[in-house]
Formats: C-alpha cells, structure tokens, sequence
C-alpha cells in the first residue's frame, strides 16, 4: 500500500494554483491532508519521533510551496509545528500564532498612539485597533467553525472562509487607509507593523480559494455538499417567524422595541433602544423606529446579531448626521449608522449624512455585517455616501444618492433594483458612482449592480455634461464592478470608467457591462484597459445573487423580493 501523505502531496504538485497557511484556512488544508490520509491508507514505516518530524517538515514544504509568501508560511508553521505531524494540532498552532501577530500589532500601535502628534493620525490609530479586534474576531469565528470539522459542510466552509479572510485583509488595508494625508511617520510604522499578518492571511486565502480543486483532485465527492438549510428548507439562522416579520408592515408588526419621538414607544430616540438590544442572538430582535428624522450617530456592534430596523418608509423614518472628512473626523468614523452585527436587516428606512459636497468623505451608511439586507431604503449623501465595507451584502428596491465614489468598500455585495442617483457636485468635480476596493485578486468580493436605474438628479441634470459621470474607478489594484441588465441615462461619459491615480489597478481591475440599456449604456467609446472585461452569459451568470453571494440560502425566506438568477423580461 502506498503512503497516504506521498499521495496527498503528489496531488498538491498536480495543482500548482493550490496555496495554504495562514490563520483558520489551514486548519481546513490540514484536514483534507488528514482525510485523504484516511482514505487512501497510511504507512506504519514513519512511526515514532523522527518520523512526526520528518512528516511535518516534509508537509510543511509541501503545503507552503505555491503561497504568495513562502518564507513566511513555512516559517511561522515550523515554529508553530512542535515537532508534531498531528493536522489538528499543527494549525491549531498555527492559527493561534497568527492571532498572536495581530495582538502584538494591537499593543505596537498602542505605543505609536502615546508619540503621534498629527489629531488625524491619533484617530487612524484608534480605528486601526478597532479594525485589528475586529480581524481577530473574524479568525477566532473561522476557527470555531471548522474546529469541529463535518465534511459535508466544507463548501459552506470554504464560502465563508473566503468571505472573512477577505474581510481580514479589508480591515488591515482600512487601517493603513486612515494615514493618508497625516504627518509623521505613524503610517509607515504601521505598515511595517501589518507586515507578517498581512502576508499571512494572504496566505490563507490563496489556500482557501484553491480548496476546491484539492477536493477534486483526491475524488472527494462527499465534500462538495451544501447544508445551510434546515428541514424546513430554510437557512439554518431563518426562522419562520423572521420570515412572517419581513413579510409584514411597520403597521402590523409586533416590534421587540419601538421608538417614537412623540413618546408612544419605549423611547425617543434609537440609541437609547439599541442599549437593550440583546447580545450574540439567534433570534430575531426587532426595533420599530416610527416616522421623524432622527439626528442621531447610531452603531450596531459585531455582538448585535440578527437585528431588523424597520421604519415607516424610507422618506418618513430618517436617521440623519452631518460628520464628515472636512469637518476632522476619518472617513472611517463619519458614518451617520453603523452596522457590524451579522445578519441585520433594515426595511423602510432612510440613512442620510447632511455634510454636503463641501464635507467631502461624509458617509451615510457603513455596513460591516455578513448577510444584511436592505429593502426599501434610502442612503443619501455627496461624497462616499455607502461604505459597503466588508462581507456578503444584498440591496433590494434601494435609492442610493451621491456625487464621488458614493458606493466604495470592498464587500460581496449585490444592488437590485436599486435607483442610483447621480448629485450636483462641487463647481470643478467629476462623479464617480462606485470604487470598489479588492486588494487581492483571491478576494472574494466585487459590487454587483443587476437591474437598476442610474440617472441624474435634477439640480444635477443640466450640469450632467460638464460635470461628467463615471461608473466607477479602481479604488484598490484588483478592484471589480459589473453592471449587468441595468438603465443607464445619458449622464455616464462615453469613456465609462476613470482612473483613479495614473495607471494603478487599469491592467488587473475588473470592469464588465452586460446587457445594459438606456444612451449612456453604448460600449463603443468605453477606454480600453486591460482590466476591461467583456463577459460572457456564462460568465454574467457567476455574477448573480445566487452564485456571487449564496442568496439561495439566506435570502429567499427572509420574505425580501428576490431574483437569484438573470433577470428576464
């Protein structure tokens, strides 16, 4: 019989696109490692001392062999192997060190904190250890999740792990993001700080997004399966009575808070109901926000899961602020509401920052949550009106307004149906609809906007010429947008797209048109970078709801309108 590891590597060498370590992702190479050990038979020549250590150096060359940072993953992995061949315990070990490497970036930029004089980058640091928490928590989630491994929800594994490795890189990059125009050398520092866990979980997603091929390549069919549904066959976090909430209006709904500022609910104002909003909840917590505008900075934290807002219409309940870049405060932290709590739903609401065009960077709405919908909203703004910043996001029926970059971020997200609404800028500025920030050609994010309208508004309409529109600009090297079955009026430039800076990101972004309509919808004119793609039906296809963000599985039940697939006439 031969070895099972000789196996395994064997395979590995078949697939050079195949890349490992790096926090939670390696715990899951590990484990196929192990299993097609299991199945193809194991030898009893390498038993022993020297035998756990010549397998673990041995699997650690080889698995280390196709990542972006090789010296760095074969590295960390020895110092964490202990001279055990054990998977479990050998990523364990691993894992644990990569979150090591985050915390001591934590206190390093603690002590930058105490040196720093420039105010803006004294708020870049405090937002670079908000975005680091927040990293650790998403490897601390991957972790969890795959600990206890089930082959049969590997490929909701792997979907995940995508999504939150991604995010990881997010956060980092945000956190360097924050040190543009400040003085002294903090941002530099920081950067050499972010080094080695950068690298890892880059790492990390290259071995995730090669998952797949491993699986096919040792036949392991049983891995291939989906198990989010329940046997109601909805997703395993949907309940039915979620699924009756959504289905209802504000008028019929039975709210678990309600706030009113004419006194008829438990309280006036939101932030005093977000207070006894339960922690970690499986269970749908829902906040009835009645009609008025609603001066207020709202944060839905990461502990604050499964939470619906609903309003009385996106025009009547209006949480409003007027923060903004201009104004001294990091992009980051301007946003008008806050959402980090996975699975948040809002529905009839409207989120606005009031800053103006002459605020600048001033965000509306900011949303960190993992499978959030937004039905029937409105996010108005100028400048980066909707931070669609990390994870799988899904806008149904949605009116988002703004000048410059007014959808950024780098989430999964997709915009159905929504109204895009280009605004009077400043007297010398362009528009800029989206600027999408995938800073990893692995990542598995992109915006996606199927089936809408863009069009000008009317203080914008007359000026739409002058004041030229754009669809959006590579905000990141790897930054990817399509715009698919959607009307575009004649405001958009016959170029299409812009740069951003120079020549950064044109040869390796990702820009599609399909099936547009509408005079601002011709390609003829559209410039001709490389990062230009014409894509195929097929190809479309991969960018629909059901396959880019696994709407399948989570959206459908919550009651939102939905189409999964191509929308057809």
């Amino acid at each position: 019989m031969s070895n099972g590891y000789d196996q395994a590597e064997e395979s590995a060498k078949k697939k050079k696109k195949i890349a490992v370590i790096g926090v939670s992702s390696i715990i899951l190479v590990a484990m196929v490692v192990a299993v097609a050990v299991g199945v193809n038979g194991s030898s009893s020549e390498e038993s022993g001392a020297t035998g756990e250590i010549s397998t673990s150096s041995k699997s650690i060359v080889a698995i280390c062999q196709p990542t972006d940072y090789r010296e760095t993953c074969e590295t960390s992995l020895s110092k964490a192997a202990s001279n055990t061949s054990d998977p479990q315990k050998l990523v364990q070990a691993g894992f644990q060190a990569a979150i090591d490497s985050l915390n001591e970036a934590i206190k390093k930029s603690e002590t930058l904190q105490e040196v720093a004089k420039d105010p803006m980058a004294k708020q870049a640091l405090d937002d670079c250890k908000e975005l680091m928490d927040d990293a650790i928590d998403d490897l601390k989630t991957s972790f969890k999740e795959v600990g206890d491994f089930d082959a049969s929800k590997l490929h909701e594994y792997v979907d995940n792990l995508k999504i939150w490795l991604s995010a990881t890189i997010t956060y980092q990059q945000t956190c360097l993001d924050g040190f543009e125009n400040t003085t002294g050398p903090a941002g530099q520092k920081m950067k050499e700080i972010l080094t080695l866990s950068s690298q890892l979980t880059s790492n990390g997603l290259a071995m995730v997004s090669g998952l797949a091929d491993i699986i096919r390549d040792l036949n392991l069919a049983e891995f291939t399966g989906r198990r989010l549904l329940n046997d109601k066959g909805l997703p395993s976090w949907v309940t039915t009575e979620k699924q009756r909430l959504l289905a209802e209006t504000a008028a019929t709904i039975k709210a678990d808070i309600t706030v009113a500022q004419d006194g008829s609910g438990q309280f006036k104002t939101i932030n005093e109901a977000v207070k006894n909003i339960p922690k970690k909840s499986n269970t749908t917590f829902v906040v009835y926000i009645k009609e008025g505008i609603y001066e207020e900075q709202v944060t839905i934290s990461r502990s604050m899961t499964h939470v619906m807002m609903i309003g009385d219409g996106a025009n009547k309940t209006k949480i409003t602020g007027s923060l903004s870049y201009a104004g001294g405060v990091q992009t980051f932290k301007t946003a008008t509401v806050s959402i980090s709590g996975n699975h948040f739903i809002a529905k009839d609401i409207g989120f606005e920052n009031s800053a103006g065009a002459i605020g600048h960077q001033a965000v509306a709405l900011k949303v960190q949550s993992d499978m959030s919908i937004f039905y029937n909203c409105q996010m108005d703004g100028y400048q980066d009106t909707l931070y669609s910043h990390t994870y799988r996001q899904f806008y149904r029926d949605c009116t988002i307004t703004g000048t410059i970059d007014f959808i950024f971020g780098d989430a999964a997200a997709v915009y159905q149906n929504c109204k895009l609404v280009v605004r009077k800028p400043l007297e010398s500025q362009r528009c800029i609809i989206t600027a999408q920030g995938r800073n990893n050609s692995r990542e598995a994010t992109g915006f996606v906007i199927q089936n809408c309208t863009i069009s000008a508004d009317p203080a914008y309409f007359r000026l739409r010429f002058r004041n030229a529109a754009y669809l959006g600009r590579p905000w990141r090297q790897f930054s990817r947008t399509i715009i698919m079955q959607s009307e575009i009026d004649d405001l958009i430039h016959p170029e299409g797209w812009m740069p951003w800076m120079g020549s950064v990101g044109l040869d390796t972004c990702s820009y599609s048109e399909f099936e547009n309509r509408g005079p601002g919808a011709d390609t003829t004119k559209r410039v001709t970078w490389k990062g230009i793609k014409k894509v195929t039906p097929e190809e479309a296809a991969d960018f629909t709801a059901a396959k880019f963000i696994d709407g399948d599985l989570w959206i459908p039940a919550t009651g939102v309108p939905y189409t999964p697939g191509m929308i057809k006439e």
